[in-house]
């Protein structure tokens, strides 16, 4: 199947967050060593948001309610825009990035079922992933959920979400260290 490729990521990732941090406590989680630095829980809380913002223009897509943007009609753009935000996503991490507003993480304590909340959360990303196999095959280009200007093609869309996840993975590990 065309979407095994992401899907089988996704268990991957989600996989390497239980076992990395599966048996931390809620302290651990929620521990910021400063204002400005996310917790292990605020990037997975973040993850867990981005990628729900996918879901309506998924559910567009599947009730063919989805209006291509017109930038998305420029195949140059389309690209451009799909190439550059995959590179930014990249778990290397060399440059630090902002995040849109709509996908901040809350700033509150997080359970310690955020784990558990994300497990489940995987799994709804991968049957919308599944369910999205005949638009990857059409070649659909949808805008960025946090900025219609911005189109990328719906493969290049799921390249970016699991690249995402893996950047914020590498994130959250950087804070191991630094656990008491």
């Amino acid at each position: 199947m065309l979407t095994d490729k992401w899907t089988q990521q996704i268990e991957k990732t989600t996989q390497a967050f239980t076992d990395t941090f599966g048996k931390l406590s809620k302290e651990s989680l929620n521990y910021k060593p400063s204002p400005q630095v996310w917790s292990i829980a605020q990037n997975i809380h973040h993850l867990i948001v981005i990628n729900e913002t996918y879901f309506p223009v998924l559910d567009g897509l599947k009730k063919n309610e989805h209006k291509i943007p017109w930038m998305g009609r420029i195949n140059f753009m389309v690209n451009f825009f799909g190439k550059v935000i995959l590179s930014s996503v990249n778990p290397d991490r060399r440059k630090k990035m902002k995040t849109f507003t709509i996908w901040e993480p809350a700033n509150s304590d997080f359970e310690i079922t955020i784990l558990k909340d994300f497990e489940h959360h995987q799994l709804k990303l991968k049957a919308y992933i599944e369910a999205s196999q005949h638009w990857i095959e059409k070649g659909a280009v949808i805008a960025s959920p946090a900025n219609k200007n911005i189109v990328y093609k719906l493969d290049k869309a799921f390249d970016i979400i699991v690249t995402h996840e893996l950047r914020h993975l590498e994130q959250a590990k950087e804070l191991l260290p630094l656990l008491k």
